[in-house]
């Protein structure tokens, strides 16, 4: 790390961009759309050549963008308190993740001088974009008054409160920075974390702290079949889809102008017990998430999509749908209108400590407000069914900017008069 008082290259505009291009990146790249998170015009039908753009107007892809096959998120820790060396850090990002969005090299395979060491690693050459989104997170640390942009603090960005249902490990949990990749190629998804990682390691800016792999996307976007999650349960049936349910309850717009279109990042680690769900008969787990594993229809209904009625009772006069219930413990109806946009994978990892499966499910949600996560989740914490199948182990809160324009970079306007 640079000291204080040296000022790093990049620190003009010029020489940011300068900074980008020597790493392989140019700002503007061809054929992408004004928006992003919008397929570009001349992206072909084949999901490999699937294409999403990294620079526009608005909220950054990978937020709305209909979830993808494959995540893989990194967490990093900053390794000083110099905003100067993030800007740059977060300039390079940007410009390299402008190409591989495109399905572009950051920079050639081979370099000309045999001694030169390539920051691209050729893995995902040839493989075609595979709609590739990569969606930055600042965290609390980033608007710290150590680091002077205390001022320019997103109104809601702080840690999360402590939660009924957390068993976390640190090593796992917060971070600085963040990266959401995903694509519909898992070498793709990891090609991208791993050139910024490069990136991060050779600015000395920054610095992995965990990485997460997910895969069969457990959460569905508009337009998308609703997906399972490893307990064999429909996971996001009743997620958000519309631009009014957006606008009302992910995007944030409380904050300075150059905020609006920015939202809250949740990340959770959720462990299942695998094997004491297995063991538990099917009825119990229908009453667990108050749905039908098979049709994944609310136990007061008969399609997936019909509106579960929690005021139904049995003939015995208890409620369909148990009291404690997932269902009924997360939805609107029962948490003042309360709404967050879900974007979870499954993962798995092998075995854990004790010899049992590692397998869970990695959460990520999107909120105009980090406290309406807190609201469900301490309702949930507190009596859900589902408690006794899971733990969760590892969280993190993101600050997520609005996208980059062309000829700019993700939080540029952070970086205004310091």
């Amino acid at each position: 790390m640079r000291g204080q008082d040296d000022k790093p290259a990049g620190l003009s505009r010029r020489g940011l961009f300068l900074g980008a291009a020597a790493l392989g990146g140019t700002f503007a790249t061809a054929g992408q759309a004004a928006e992003t998170g919008k397929v570009a015009p001349d992206a072909m039908p084949d999901p490999d050549q699937r294409r999403y753009a990294f620079y526009g107007t608005g909220p950054q892809a990978g937020i709305s963008t209909p979830p993808q096959q494959h995540l893989m998120a990194m967490a990093f820790d900053l390794t000083g308190t110099d905003p100067r060396a993030l800007q740059v850090l977060l300039a390079r990002w940007s410009a390299s993740i402008g190409l591989m969005m495109e399905g572009q090299p950051v920079g050639p395979v081979e370099p000309d001088r045999a001694a030169a060491t390539a920051l691209e690693t050729g893995e995902a050459l040839g493989l075609g974009p595979a709609g590739l989104t990569v969606t930055v997170g600042l965290g609390p640390r980033v608007f710290s008054t150590e680091m002077g942009l205390a001022a320019k603090a997103p109104p809601h960005l702080r840690p999360l409160a402590d939660l009924p249902s957390d068993a976390l490990r640190p090593e796992i949990s917060g971070g600085d920075l963040s990266l959401q990749a995903c694509a519909d190629d898992p070498q793709v998804a990891y090609h991208a974390v791993r050139i910024l990682a490069r990136i991060a390691k050779r600015t000395g800016a920054a610095t992995v702290r965990w990485t997460q792999l997910g895969f069969g996307r457990a959460s569905a976007g508009a337009g998308q079949e609703t997906p399972r999650n490893l307990f064999g349960y429909r996971d996001g049936t009743r997620n958000i889809t519309t631009p009014e349910q957006l606008a009302q309850h992910v995007w944030a717009n409380d904050g300075p102008e150059w905020q609006h279109g920015g939202t809250y990042q949740v990340m959770r680690r959720i462990e299942m017990h695998i094997e004491n769900w297995d063991n538990a008969q099917v009825s119990h787990q229908n009453d667990v998430f108050g749905r039908h594993k098979l049709t994944g229809a609310p136990l007061t209904g008969t399609d997936e999509f019909d509106t579960p009625d929690f005021k139904a009772k049995n003939a015995q006069g208890e409620p369909v749908i148990p009291r404690h219930a997932h269902i009924r413990l997360a939805a609107h109806e029962t948490n003042e209108g309360i709404r967050i946009l879900r974007r979870g994978y499954n993962f798995t990892g092998g075995l854990n400590a004790v010899g049992r499966l590692d397998a869970g499910l990695f959460f990520i949600s999107y909120q105009n407000d980090p406290a309406h996560f807190e609201a469900l989740q301490r309702r949930l914490g507190a009596s859900d069914l589902l408690n006794e199948y899971i733990s969760h182990t590892g969280s993190g809160l993101f600050w997520v900017p609005p996208a980059a324009q062309k000829g700019s970079y993700i939080g540029a306007p952070l970086f205004a008069g310091v």
